[in-house]
């Protein structure tokens, strides 16, 4: 896949030109991504097999684009709560970002690939005496 930063989508129109560029789109699919239940947040997706959870300011971190003029193709890179069966979680993610970014940015989206970086563990609470 060839993953760029630059301009993407690009509608002439009577008024002039409207680009929306990769990083919005990104970022609308890693919003999408996490409003989904089961989701924990986006991975780093770092080398070596460790996945870092990022924070909100990151979301398009955990995210590859490639856009056309007219069409995306989504790669996430998640991490799972711990519980939670994968393949529906994954396939409500997959439903909600074709969903949003189509509706946010008129692109149509072809393919939302999901890849499951890790699963994060319930923090134990700490028990009194």
């Amino acid at each position: 896949m060839d993953y760029r930063n630059t301009a993407v989508s690009e509608t002439q129109g009577k008024l002039g030109t409207i680009r929306i560029a990769n990083e919005v789109v990104s970022t609308i699919a890693g919003l999408a991504a996490t409003e989904i239940p089961g989701i924990v947040g986006m991975s780093g997706g770092l080398p070596g097999g460790i996945a870092e959870i990022l924070g909100r300011k990151n979301l398009s971190k955990g995210v590859k684009v490639e856009v056309g003029e007219k069409e995306a193709r989504i790669d996430l890179y998640v991490i799972t709560e711990y519980g939670v069966r994968i393949p529906d979680v994954a396939g409500e993610v997959q439903s909600n970002v074709k969903r949003t970014v189509e509706d946010m940015t008129g692109l149509a989206v072809l393919e939302v690939n999901v890849h499951v970086q890790g699963v994060a563990f319930p923090k134990e609470e700490k028990k009194g005496d």
